[in-house]
């Protein structure tokens, strides 16, 4: 990766059919037969809880190699408060450029601008192999369980970052996923025809069949 080709800003209205585009190749046939990531980002720009300030895109010479956004949300504390937190995605780099460290200079600007603009945590659903390189840590060390998950179930997905330090010290509650990302299964499937034909397959490791 040359660091002086790449230029990571905020997306434009104009790109956001291309932007869609790069999420669906990216996500396609990873973690279910297709994808919906491609309508969530569709969706979630539209609900209040989207944070314009962090929808990010990453360039390489001019041409749209990855992305990542953000969304407000909160825990449920256990005291009855809800506290603002951050949750994140989704966020992607083209296939061919996977496992090269553009996602983690993407992922790292973007927790950077996110605690200039004075956020205090980012809490987020991912492989802690990954994201620990950038200072994620499991959920549950910092006493936040993710909702409507029992006790018994691995939660080794659920993972957090404080940006500010302290900001979760002597909290225990829930995590709430923003409801912007539950998505309709018709309306897919409808918002994928506007795009070019590409095969749907069940594959080994696949979460959702």
């Amino acid at each position: 990766m040359n660091a002086n080709d790449i230029t990571i800003r905020l997306e434009r209205n104009e790109e956001y059919k291309e932007v869609e585009n790069l999420i669906r190749e990216s996500f396609w046939n990873i973690y279910r037969p297709g994808c919906s990531e491609h309508f969530v980002i569709h969706v979630l720009r539209e609900d209040p809880a989207f944070v314009k300030e962090l929808d990010f895109v990453m360039e390489q010479n001019g041409k749209l190699i990855g992305q990542n956004m953000f969304m407000r949300t909160v825990i449920s504390s256990d005291d009855g408060s809800d506290i603002d937190v951050l949750t994140m995605g989704p966020i992607c780099i083209t296939p061919e450029l996977k496992r090269k460290g553009y996602g983690k200079r993407l992922l790292d600007y973007s927790l950077a601008k996110a605690t200039d603009l004075g956020f205090g945590a980012v809490l987020f659903e991912g492989n802690i192999d990954f994201y620990g390189k950038s200072g994620f840590d499991y959920a549950r060390r910092f006493g936040i369980r993710y909702h409507d998950l029992p006790e018994d179930v691995d939660d080794s997905f659920f993972l957090c970052k404080e940006l500010v330090k302290g900001y979760l010290d002597g909290l225990t509650g829930v995590y709430q996923t923003p409801q912007g990302y539950y998505v309709d299964e018709t309306e897919v499937e409808a918002f994928d025809r506007s795009f070019p034909f590409k095969e749907k397959l069940v594959l080994p490791g696949q979460i959702f069949k």
